[in-house]
């Protein structure tokens, strides 16, 4: 396993995950920051976490915004996987105006890696960009769709990714380099340190006493360590060069069944929760007037079958967890760091 590994945004909720998994199997990984004064939390943390192989790992300082640093990143590496994301930062909202540094941002490092001789670049992806225009509720979602860009309701982030993709596969048309990308659905499961994904704000809505109604809207969802092994799996399987792959477990959830598990299974917080459901008519009628009913209409709008065969079949994926495992996982994340 002499050939190196780039991970972009190693310092991530998503990223220390792929760097655990990589060097548990062995790889020599290198993982790009923006700071490198971080990378002693990143050994901590993983060390914390006992992974193995930590000699393994090297730092190098590189930012999405700007050239500086990424033919160094790139230099001696054999595959990349896509990870950092100029925008959404350890659940921050984006702006609009950051939007298309995303797109910006991708063709900086495919580039990079065109130049350095690269093999493969697997890139994360959201389920934003594939299902959020399949509004035939029967129909299933396949990694065929793509989410229309002036999609109402779609949020600065989904497009972000959504625009990120699209520049990604426009460059890989020209380019010899072989890309896959993870679309990615509504990214829980335990947190190795305080860096959780934009989704655990809606468990942390749930259990922090702030909501008094949980909305009737349904999410697919999946759990970090899946979306990490994926990638992975893309990064090796022949097969996989050019495809998508959507990571998803099986089924979806609404918010007020997330609030009747964690009263079944985490009763201490059970006075924090919810206790009246905002019903779906409701959330249709304040949308025209307000940013988060209007995504939340356009979630109880579109399809939630959404099918993970591709990466069971192709990639030879089986799910490390479920959707129920992922919420809690999540919720005691969010418990211990409080």
């Amino acid at each position: 396993m002499a050939e190196c590994i780039l991970v972009t945004g190693g310092n991530g909720f998503l990223g220390l995950h792929i760097l655990h998994q990589l060097l548990l199997k062995g790889y020599t990984v290198r993982t790009t920051l923006r700071d490198l004064s971080k990378a002693s939390a990143v050994q901590s943390t993983l060390r914390a976490n006992q992974t193995p192989n930590l000699d393994q790992l090297n730092f190098v300082k590189a930012d999405l915004l700007a050239d500086a640093g990424w033919a160094a990143a790139m230099d001696g590496v054999s595959h990349v996987i896509s990870v950092a994301a100029p925008v959404f930062v350890n659940g921050e909202a984006p702006t609009a105006t950051l939007v298309h540094t995303a797109a910006v941002g991708t063709e900086r490092i495919l580039q990079a890696a065109e130049n350095a001789g690269v093999k493969r670049v697997v890139m994360t992806g959201n389920f934003g960009a594939v299902g959020f225009s399949n509004h035939n509720r029967q129909r299933t979602t396949t990694e065929a769709d793509w989410t229309d860009p002036a999609e109402p309701g779609l949020s600065p982030y989904e497009l972000s990714k959504l625009l990120a993709e699209k520049a990604a596969w426009d460059f890989a048309r020209k380019s010899k380099m072989e890309l896959a990308t993870v679309e990615a659905g509504a990214m829980l499961g335990p947190a190795l340190n305080t860096h959780v994904s934009g989704s655990f704000g809606l468990v942390r809505q749930l259990i922090d006493g702030s909501s008094k109604a949980a909305a009737a809207v349904n999410f697919n969802i999946v759990d970090v360590r899946d979306v990490a092994d994926i990638h992975i799996r893309a990064l090796f399987t022949p097969e996989a060069a050019g495809e998508r792959f959507l990571a998803v477990e099986d089924g979806s959830r609404s918010l007020p069944e997330m609030v009747e598990l964690i009263r079944a299974k985490r009763p201490a917080l059970a006075a924090k929760l919810p206790r009246r459901v905002l019903p779906a008519w409701l959330m249709r009628l304040l949308a025209p007037f307000n940013a988060m009913a209007k995504e939340g209409a356009l979630m109880l709008s579109i399809s939630h079958k959404v099918s993970n065969k591709k990466a069971r079949t192709l990639l030879g994926w089986q799910p490390i967890s479920s959707i129920d495992e992922a919420i809690l996982a999540a919720v005691d994340s969010l418990c211990q760091q409080a």
